[in-house]
């Protein structure tokens, strides 16, 4: 038997640890199409295409997380660029009986993890509608990711001590 909440979601039966997914929402979207119609022609090469990839997380309450997935995209450069995407997709995650330790990774990597099939097929319908093939953005390695951040954040508070 599980138990089940206020909103519905279902809670975790005997003090199992549980990650539920409350809601998920487009909260900031944006495509560029700058030189359409004209680059919307077959291309000789292919586009240099690059994809930034940022994961904010907010807590809501001592349960709850709001967590961010933002990608920014361009296709070309200068004036040859085809479009921008810049995109913000958001959840609010529910955490129950997760050890403290476990909450930071399991809210940056394993949230956005969640997030990003809806995230892929907004790019691609967009870039879809926009004129151009849909753009399927590979995989992304949340755990180098947050790896990385680590990383940088680690850098800094030690250039910080010196």
């Amino acid at each position: 038997m599980t138990d089940t909440n206020g909103n519905g979601a279902q809670g975790a039966p005997g003090g199992a640890p549980a990650l539920n997914s409350l809601a998920q929402y487009l909260k900031d979207f944006s495509f560029e199409n700058p030189n359409a119609p004209r680059s919307l022609g077959a291309q000789e090469k292919a586009p240099n295409i690059s994809i930034q990839v940022n994961v904010n997380a907010k807590q809501l309450a001592p349960t709850d997380f709001e967590v961010s997935l933002m990608l920014d995209c361009k296709a070309g450069e200068g004036d040859g660029l085809l479009f921008k995407l810049d995109l913000e997709y958001g959840g609010v995650f529910r955490l129950m009986n997760i050890p403290e330790e476990q909450v930071h990774p399991i809210v940056m990597i394993e949230c956005p993890r969640m997030l990003f099939p809806f995230v892929r097929q907004l790019v691609a319908d967009a870039t879809s509608k926009g004129g151009y093939p849909p753009l399927y953005i590979d995989p992304i390695d949340f755990v180098a990711l947050y790896q990385q951040k680590a990383a940088e954040a680690g850098a800094q508070s030690g250039a910080q001590a010196n």
